[in-house]
């Protein structure tokens, strides 16, 4: 039987593109864990792991003899700890693994705004190469009828000072969010946001409902209208004519898009649209996920 040293405290969550990072859970849960939209946490009460249990996870999987490439810091947001705490944690990382090319972690905003240029300068040096940011929108509005706790402008501050850092980020936008009644603001303020932004790596995913879409409309503080396929391709259609970015790698193959796209912006812009007013006005001719088929 196969044994792996670390017990994880379940549910446990990566992006896509850390299938084969070691995981390591430095938090448990989200610190904020008040978004309508997401209920990734919602079963865990946040806290701070231990240092010495930490560290006596990395020093089991040094002993096991796993070649580490890649490391991610997990739960929802790692950023929260302090810097010399990350650093301590970094560090260990770093000599024990000596292959070790990458550790990156989960992010939200406000894990940043209380940290120095200075000091991410010093976590990057230490090996913090990589931060997830979900954006999830541009527009104010909408930022708070989900409960983000987050602006327009405190997104910016945040991620500009990672960047300014030398830190890269990956940053998701949450398309349908708003439902129809705010798609339009949604879309227009978002791209806005990613052109100040300007970061290396970008991707959206489609809002789901993982209880129903009644349960979400109970959290959101608003008018909620659920958009249909042809509307979330509109929507994605206009974030991405909005955008005006150059060499960022975009991503929206997801389990929860209907159409998967990949390219870098701007170079595939026009490509990337062409393909979403395929799907938007001959539907036959795309490959639309089976939502389509059942006349969604």
């Amino acid at each position: 039987m196969f044994y792996f040293p670390i017990k994880y405290d379940e549910p446990l969550f990566r992006p896509p593109s850390e299938a084969y990072s070691l995981i390591l859970q430095v938090t448990i849960g989200c610190s904020w864990n008040k978004c309508s939209f997401c209920e990734m946490y919602t079963s865990k009460k946040f806290r701070v792991r231990p240092e010495e249990e930490v560290f006596r996870e990395i020093q089991l999987i040094r002993e096991k003899g796993y070649d580490v490439r890649k490391v991610f810091l997990a739960d929802g947001n790692a950023m929260v700890l302090s810097t010399q705490k990350l650093i301590r944690i970094l560090n260990l990382l770093k000599v024990s693994f000596p292959k070790l090319s990458r550790i990156s972690a989960y992010a939200i905003a406000k894990d940043l705004e209380y940290k120095s240029v200075s000091e991410l300068t010093v976590l990057k040096e230490a090996g913090l190469k990589l931060i997830y940011v979900g954006i999830e929108t541009g527009n104010d509005e909408l930022l708070r009828l989900i409960s983000k706790g987050e602006s327009f402008w405190s997104t910016r501050d945040s991620l500009l000072k990672a960047k300014q850092a030398g830190i890269k980020s990956s940053v998701m936008i949450l398309t349908g969010l708003g439902g129809k009644k705010y798609s339009e603001k949604h879309a227009v303020d978002s791209a806005k946001l990613i052109n100040v932004l300007q970061p290396e790596f970008l991707s959206t995913l489609v809002l789901s409902f993982p209880y129903g879409v009644d349960h979400y409309k109970q959290r959101f503080d608003g008018e909620f209208e659920e958009m249909n396929t042809m509307d979330l391709l509109k929507e994605q259609h206009r974030f991405i004519s909005e955008l005006n970015v150059e060499d960022v790698i975009f991503r929206s193959d997801h389990a929860s898009n209907y159409l998967a796209l990949k390219g870098t912006l701007a170079k595939d812009k026009e490509r990337l649209l062409s393909e979403l007013e395929t799907a938007i006005h001959h539907p036959g001719q795309s490959v639309l996920r089976e939502e389509w088929e059942r006349g969604l």
